[in-house]
């Protein structure tokens, strides 16, 4: 059992761990709810706890991982998975996205993964039975938006919830994809615009890879790293050319409504609220009061350190 290739996430994979050493002796797992943001690894940790679960043959089962967008109604999870991968089949299943999932497929979840001593139901649909037998099938969903989920469904799973990122953990991301030394200096300033995300990590560690390449350079050096994040328009906490004009457009008044806010931008609520708030409410830049946002001690000084 290893999870030597996820950095961080500790807990969980001592957790997970212990699943996996169940499974591999009574051929049982629980079925899992991976929650956690954008970003932070949620599906790669999810495959590679199904990549390790065994069939009655102590072989690794197949995983298959769908994309919940493409499920369009109960009828295409019944043909297009049920039947070819699961009816006497040895499986992982893994919903990536889960809180897109159908009603339809949901309520049918509901039967499907119901609890019960024989560890195995059976589920009717157009004159079908298919049988699933927990010792052979096992269901695991990944998202993050849990609350857009069935209550009664997140009941019928084990919830995993992922851990914060440390700025070390970030680190050790980006020095894992880099096959280049980088000066300890450097790694200080690149661990401050990863914003908490191992996606940004593992994408961090791209692009020097390309600049290193490209400069023909053998090392990645604090000269370098300024070259790097003027030639990329990397900000300061990395922040992005929105969030830092929503500062701006904060800073001119002493309370903003989402309403104003959204019209200043030409972003709908809902994405300023999913994709830009979270993360400045993070690091204490603005506050959201009934009344309306506004702009911290904090954010004002942001802004006055870019000029």
């Amino acid at each position: 059992m290893s999870f030597d290739k996820i950095i961080g996430q500790e807990k969980v994979k001592r957790k997970l761990s212990f699943y996996l050493d169940g499974q591999h002796k009574t051929l049982l797992s629980p079925h899992l709810l991976f929650v956690a943001p954008r970003g932070s690894g949620k599906t790669l940790l999810a495959q590679t706890y199904a990549s390790q679960l065994l069939n009655s043959e102590g072989k690794k089962r197949k995983l298959i991982t769908i994309n919940c967008s493409t499920l369009t109604s109960l009828k295409s999870f019944i043909n297009d998975v049920c039947i070819p991968y699961v009816s006497g089949k040895e499986i992982s299943i893994l919903f990536d996205e889960a809180s897109e999932i159908p009603i339809a497929v949901r309520m049918a979840l509901l039967t499907i993964l119901n609890p019960n001593r024989e560890n195995r139901n059976e589920f009717t649909y157009d004159d079908v039975t298919i049988e699933f037998d927990f010792k052979k099938v096992t269901f695991l969903f990944a998202t993050t938006e849990a609350h857009k989920i069935f209550h009664a469904l997140i009941d019928r799973l084990e919830r995993i919830d992922l851990e914060e990122y440390s700025n070390d953990d970030l680190a050790m991301i980006v020095q894992k994809n880099v096959d280049a030394p980088i000066d300890r200096d450097a790694m200080e300033e690149v661990k401050k615009v990863l914003r908490g995300n191992a996606r940004k990590a593992t994408q961090m560690a791209n692009h020097i890879c390309l600049y290193l390449s490209s400069c023909n350079k053998q090392a990645f050096m604090m000269r370098d790293w300024v070259d790097f994040k003027n030639k990329l328009g990397i900000n300061a906490l990395g922040l992005t050319p929105m969030e830092i004009k929503i500062l701006k457009i904060l800073s001119e008044k002493s309370l903003t409504t989402l309403t104003n806010l959204s019209a200043k931008t030409q972003m709908s609520r809902q994405s300023l609220q999913r994709d830009t708030e979270n993360y400045l409410q993070k690091l204490n830049l603005m506050e959201i009061a009934a009344t309306g946002r506004k702009i911290t001690s904090q954010g004002k000084q942001y802004l006055e350190s870019l000029k």
